[in-house]
């Protein structure tokens, strides 16, 4: 006897429903996006998204949450934590926006699941500072006059933390010719390793100099 499949999957009688609530509409005028919005609402109204439980270790305080297994990193912290230092910007990798520490290394919160992340160390902007003691990279940064707009400035920030671990670590970049060599902290070395964080109000040359000083405080 074959096993049932209890899983919540779209019936058949559901996908009937959707192809006349499509016609309706078409019938109705309805621009063909609206359609669209109206019918995943319909959707997920009618098949509640199943959900596990995860434990995050997020600025060194423990989170326990129950989410969706697909919930990307980024939207845990900013839907269901209420940790909104990181700014999604693309939402594709892109931009930077997201940026994040996980194990003292930079990754792109939106392309992760937080699933992924149970028993790792994750660093946000809002963990780098010490009370109100400022981290020496937002300290620099303000400094510096380091950004305009600020949407990409937590981003910048900790993908610049992770980048002078990098370095540290003798890890080599494109703007270096020896690989082998330690890299030497110039302004081409700066600006290659950070050139996956994107700042849309060009505030690069300040920027560049806040990581320079930072990198000598440190």
């Amino acid at each position: 006897m074959a096993e049932t499949d209890n899983r919540n999957w779209p019936t058949r009688r559901t996908v009937l429903e959707g192809g006349a609530a499509t016609g309706l509409l078409l019938a109705a005028g309805v621009p063909v996006r609206a359609q669209q919005d109206a019918i995943m609402t319909a959707a997920a109204a009618a098949t509640p998204a199943p959900t596990m439980p995860m434990n995050l270790t997020i600025n060194k305080n423990g989170f326990s949450v129950e989410l969706d297994p697909r919930t990307t990193l980024l939207d845990a912290l900013r839907n269901h934590l209420g940790l909104t230092g990181s700014k999604k910007g693309c939402d594709h990798g892109q931009c930077g926006a997201c940026t994040v520490l996980v194990n003292g290394r930079r990754i792109n919160a939106c392309l992760t699941l937080a699933a992924m992340h149970e028993g790792d160390d994750i660093t946000t902007i809002e963990g780098l500072a010490e009370g109100d003691e400022l981290h020496p990279m937002q300290a620099a940064f303000v400094a510096r006059d380091g950004f305009q707009c600020g949407y990409c400035t937590p981003g910048q920030i900790c993908s610049a933390v992770g980048m002078l671990s990098e370095i540290r670590a003798g890890w080599p970049s494109h703007a270096g010719t020896d690989v082998a060599a330690s890299a030497a902290l110039t302004d081409a070395e700066i600006r290659e390793r950070m050139s996956g964080n994107i700042c849309r109000c060009a505030a690069y040359p300040n920027i560049v100099a806040a990581i320079r000083d930072a990198a000598g405080e440190a």
